[in-house]
């Protein structure tokens, strides 16, 4: 359970000694706002802008969008009332195994496995792939070198 806050969004920037431009005083300003904020205890949920009716003159009414910025903690109440619990683990169902992994085709036909060595001679360092032999394999099975 969370208990809210609402406050007006700054309208303008506060002046600031070396800040000149006016959307970084913009940014500083909400900046302070929303860390002043959070050193009370306050996380930050959103910005809004509303409608707002105003009277205007003695009969007449104007509406005016206003800026809202959105605050929330945690109620006492919901600190208070939590009690976590440690899960039972899941259920593995028991059954036959896995099959293993299946090997790669180059290995399963006798080829060996590749691997890439840099070139000799070659030209910008590109890599030479040659055939290691795998176990197994015979003479008549081996691989190029």
């Amino acid at each position: 359970m969370y208990e809210y806050k609402v406050i007006p969004a700054p309208e303008r920037g506060e002046k600031l000694r070396n800040v000149k431009a006016p959307e970084a005083r913009f940014a500083l300003t909400i900046e302070g706002t929303l860390n002043g904020m959070a050193a009370e205890g306050w996380e930050f949920l959103r910005a809004e802008t509303l409608p707002s009716s105003e009277r205007s003159g003695f009969t007449g009414s104007s509406v005016h969008m206003r800026s809202l910025l959105v605050f929330r903690r945690a109620s006492d109440e919901a600190v208070e009332q939590f009690q976590p619990r440690r899960l039972d683990p899941p259920a593995v169902p028991e059954g036959p195994k896995a099959p293993s992994a299946p090997r790669p085709a180059a290995e399963a036909a006798g080829g060996g496995a590749m691997r890439a060595e840099p070139a000799r001679g070659g030209r910008n360092g590109a890599a030479a792939v040659r055939r290691e032999p795998t176990l197994g394999a015979g003479p008549d099975k081996g691989a190029d070198r």
